[in-house]
């Protein structure tokens, strides 16, 4: 049965309750009527009908419209609550290893491997929310940012203990990736955390995809944001451009996110 994204299916139930025909909903959503007919079938079995109850997001109406009867497969293996894990992975810090592991130690004689796991996660999660993906071309971009936490540094003759920052650059294309400590978030350290890793690259990407920190955007704007003075210096000096990403927007710079959270763990 082809999967739809959760809000066609809330928008057929709105319909149903309507009083449209399964075809009329199908010619209005622009998919098959036996998807539409089957979708219905689910929600009646799983009790539910417009207007959806309040809180229920796309991850619990996926949960309760593609819940397996009985909590076993064909194989007799448990399900994972794919819902359940998908709100433990927003939570800081949080792995899907480690949430295998709970899940492991749950089910040590009917459970999954980890790499069927994950691979059983990826699928569902993909039904959530279709986004489109990104193609980047060798040595186009480079997405630069610093990750979220910081990393104690003990000096080993007077105890003192100190917070540096953790400054991460991943090239688009192949996700090689630079990453450097230095005390502060500040204009010198910004800029010289570039050099040291455009060096290290051993090149020059078109464009530096940067998060809107003080230090090098002056202004965070969705249309014309004001590039500081200095950091549009160095970037004419490299033959760059500097392009922020959109403020609210981390999807622009999804490689270093990706990158940072990688760090991190």
């Amino acid at each position: 049965m082809r999967r739809l994204p959760m809000r066609k299916i809330a928008d057929a139930l709105r319909m149903k309750a309507g009083g449209l025909s399964t075809r009329q909903i199908a010619a209005s959503l622009n998919i098959g009527q036996s998807t539409v007919s089957e979708y219905l079938k689910r929600a009646q079995r799983a009790g539910l009908s417009w207007p959806l109850p309040d809180g229920l997001d796309d991850a619990a109406l996926e949960h309760h419209l593609f819940a397996p009867v009985g909590g076993k497969t064909r194989r007799g293996l448990a399900e994972p609550d794919w819902a359940a894990v998908h709100r433990e992975l927003k939570r800081k810090g949080v792995t899907l290893s480690l949430i295998w592991e709970e899940y492991r130690a749950a089910h040590p004689n009917d459970g999954y491997g980890y790499s069927r796991f994950c691979e059983l996660y990826r699928r569902w999660e993909g039904r959530l929310s279709p986004t489109m993906r990104q193609h980047h071309v060798a040595g186009e971009r480079v997405f630069v940012d610093y990750a979220g936490d910081t990393v104690e540094v003990v000096d080993g003759e007077t105890g003192e203990v100190r917070s540096a920052q953790i400054f991460v650059g991943v090239l688009g294309a192949s996700n090689y990736t630079y990453v450097e400590a230095s005390w502060t978030q500040s204009l010198p350290d910004w800029i010289g955390a570039h050099v040291r890793m455009l060096e290290f690259f051993g090149g020059v990407p078109e464009r530096i995809v940067s998060d809107n920190l003080k230090a090098g955007v002056t202004k965070a704007c969705f249309f014309e944001p004001r590039i500081n003075r200095t950091y549009a210096d160095m970037a004419a000096h490299y033959g760059t451009a500097i392009l922020p990403a959109r403020p609210y927007k981390p999807r622009d710079k999804a490689k270093a996110e990706v990158g940072v959270l990688l760090v991190v763990r």
